[in-house]
């Protein structure tokens, strides 16, 4: 999304998280481990097969893994009887379909053997033994797998829970998370994820749920997302709400669509253009063109605001093939832009629909709304401002919410579906419903109040050292703040300098040259204490006195802490130091520091050619 309306994908971040799952499973069974489970999979599908074939019922796939495709003329019978016998399978006009895995046991297996000889009018063939199903096969051995897989060590060494423990601690320990410090990204909204609300997805009844079971058998999970969405449809003052999409920019994806679907039913399909500030995140356009519209960028003003008449302007040039509008609120810039009603208006008054990107809704909820300043349509990140996990690739839910006349128009299970799931990846919804239920609504407006309080205090601190890029008109920023750094380039000091010494500190960068180049934007969020912001702030000063050093020629231009930041510690504990500065100083740059050091596990490394070479590498001598 960074090459914005030119973006080949408007995603953002991937489902990093189930990713990781996948990958440990991997790690902990190895290839023999991995193919062992693949070959008792496949001969209790086998083996249901010849069961199948012997109660006199046709089995459709000739060549199978795990799935099989059963023909069966009296459905509805063997419906009724599966469901008196606590089973699910998946039912077509004329057939049935199963999927077997790993998890499947003998009594599940004799449950499926005495289903199907019951509605076949024959006696049963119970087995007592596992070894049963095993040794199986039917598939052609030509078309078996030639080469050798997983044959990385990381596959061949953590086969008992201990060994597997510990490396997946020793992985957590190379990675900085809100156990540690805060996380500052801007436009990130990285705030706590909170315990009790999370450990109920981890409950049978929450998390053993089949995306397609019936639903007289999943009402009270239904109950809980219907809430939810009543709950997110009151805070953005809209009529509706869908769950359906699982991320910020399948939410942006959908909520065009919405808006699509909504010009086609009134014929107007000749509609296609989006304005959208310069200002925008890159997964706007991105959002834009995925979803068939051609962007119109808006140029902003010296203060940071959408040019209002730019704005007007393209509104008026484009208004018998204008769609709408894409806007963010607060901006992206970190402020509310004072004429945001009047923007709305303009669209409106084009004949467009104003779709509002929820990414920054933690500075909204409780005092303002989306339906309040005119939007038609709204995406909401679940996994930011309603604290779902977002570190390390979600799973998200991008939640759509609308006005009354277009929540015929949202995703459905028949229309414009955008999720395999109707309701998504609904047990992360659960942590949301939870966080929602458990603060309130005076809890959720004070919350707000806080993340933007903390964000303006940080401003107020931080100002005079760097200056802060844009801020409203009341002289005050919104719930994040742009630091300038490009001041520092003529010193040789860049804002990755800056990142990268923060990580010295313990702290993972904020947001770098985004929205504006040459800059640092911070989001402290709420969930941070003022003990932790103050932390934060010193770390910064601290910085700032170092960049005042190279600047006063008391600190070598060349060889000084932020060119050579960050300092690992195989680095820091060598026998040879070759810098001009002590080891104290770059390892414990504040007494603080020491007291909760984070070790950084590497030196700095090429950025640049690292984003031109994505190539994996994995050999025996890796540290993986």
């Amino acid at each position: 999304h960074i090459k914005r309306e030119k973006a080949t994908s408007n995603i953002c971040t991937a489902e990093a998280l189930c990713a990781m799952m996948a990958g440990f499973y991997g790690v902990y069974h190895g290839a023999e481990g991995v193919r062992e489970i693949a070959e008792g999979i496949h001969s209790r599908a086998v083996y249901l097969n010849e069961m199948l074939q012997a109660y006199g019922i046709e089995q459709e796939n000739v060549e199978f893994f795990d799935t099989l495709k059963i023909r069966f003329n009296d459905v509805e019978r063997l419906r009724k009887t599966a469901l008196e016998k606590g089973i699910n399978l998946y039912y077509g006009e004329d057939f049935v379909g199963l999927s077997l895995d790993e998890t499947v046991t003998l009594d599940d297996m004799n449950n499926l053997i005495e289903l199907f000889a019951e509605v076949t009018d024959n006696v049963p063939q119970y087995e007592d033994s596992e070894e049963a199903f095993i040794g199986l096969w039917a598939i052609d051995e030509a078309k078996i797998r030639p080469v050798d897989y997983m044959q990385a060590d990381v596959f061949k060494k953590y086969h008992t829970e201990t060994d597997m423990m510990r490396y997946i601690k020793r992985l957590d320990r190379k990675d900085i998370s809100l156990t540690h410090s805060m996380i500052p990204l801007g436009s990130c909204t990285m705030k706590l994820n909170p315990a009790a609300a999370m450990m109920p997805i981890t409950m049978p009844g929450w998390m053993a749920v089949h995306p397609l079971a019936p639903a007289d058998q999943v009402e009270g999970f239904r109950e809980m997302l219907e809430e939810l969405e009543q709950q997110l449809s009151t805070i953005t003052g809209f009529a509706a709400c869908n769950l359906q999409p699982t991320s910020g920019a399948a939410g942006e994806y959908s909520g065009l669509v919405t808006i699509r679907e909504y010009l086609r039913r009134k014929g107007q399909t000749e509609r296609k253009v989006l304005l959208i500030p310069a200002s925008a995140h890159g997964t706007n356009p991105a959002s834009c063109v995925q979803a068939g519209f051609v962007p119109v960028v808006v140029k902003c003003d010296e203060n940071g605001n959408t040019d209002l008449n730019d704005w007007r302007e393209k509104a008026e040039q484009n208004k018998d093939v204008l769609a709408g509008c894409m806007i963010t609120y607060p901006s992206t810039h970190g402020i509310f832009e004072m004429a945001i009603r009047e923007m709305c208006q303009i669209i409106h008054d084009n004949g467009g629909q104003v779709y509002m990107d929820g990414a920054n809704m933690n500075a909204q909820i409780g005092y303002t709304n989306p339906g309040f300043i005119g939007a038609d349509v709204c995406h909401l990140n679940l996994h930011k401002s309603f604290a779902s996990p977002h570190g390390g690739g979600g799973p998200g839910v991008g939640a759509i919410c609308c006005a009354e006349h277009l929540k015929d128009c949202m995703p459905s299970e028949d229309n414009n579906r955008v999720s395999s799931a109707l309701y998504g990846n609904a047990n992360m919804a659960l942590i949301s419903y939870g966080y929602i239920r458990m603060m309130g609504y005076e809890a959720l407006r004070e919350a707000t109040a806080s993340a933007i309080l903390s964000a303006n205090y940080m401003a107020k601190k931080l100002g005079d050292a760097y200056g802060i890029v844009y801020t409203g008109v009341t002289g005050r920023v919104g719930h994040e703040l742009i630091l300038d750094c490009r001041q520092f380039h003529s010193i040789g000091i860049t804002e990755t300098d800056i990142a990268k010494r923060l990580m010295d500190f313990g702290y993972h960068a904020p947001t770098l040259s985004f929205p504006v180049h040459g800059t640092l934007m911070v989001e402290p969020t709420e969930s941070e204490s003022k003990n932790e912001i103050d932390q934060f702030i010193d770390a910064l000063l601290t910085i700032r006195e170092e960049i005042r050093e190279v600047e006063d020629g008391r600190a070598d231009k060349q060889d000084n802490v932020l060119l050579n930041a960050p300092h690992p510690e195989y680095e820091v504990v060598a026998d040879e130091w070759h810098h001009s500065y002590s080891r104290r100083k770059a390892a414990y740059p504040t007494e603080w520091v020491a007291a909760n050091k984070f070790w950084i596990p590497v030196s700095r490394v090429d950025n640049g050619f690292g984003d031109r070479n994505l190539v994996a590498r994995c050999c025996n001598s890796c540290c993986c």
